[in-house]
């Protein structure tokens, strides 16, 4: 997969994230507005994160690289979703 089409991808997901803490915020208890907008600004932070690691990437260890980073991801992601799932 290309960088540009990878980048594209963590936007979206980014994107499906915030999606859903505006609508937990929406629906649910506005007491805990101040938890939704943490995991929001935590979201803006592992998106800018990704992007600027794809940016850079180590000319020697692409394979190693391109490993971590979905590791990374996917863990991060796991992560978020609980998040939102507790709120």
């Amino acid at each position: 997969m290309k960088r540009k089409e990878l980048k594209k991808r963590i936007n979206y997901l980014c994107g499906e994230l915030l999606a859903e803490c505006i609508a937990m915020a929406q629906y649910h208890k506005k007491d805990n507005l101040r938890d939704v907008e943490n995991v929001m600004l935590s979201i803006i932070r592992m998106q800018n994160d990704w992007i600027c690691r794809l940016s850079h990437i180590e000319p020697r260890n692409t394979r190693l690289f391109f490993k971590k980073l979905r590791e990374d991801m996917q863990k991060r992601t796991d992560e978020v979703i609980e998040q939102i799932q507790n709120l």
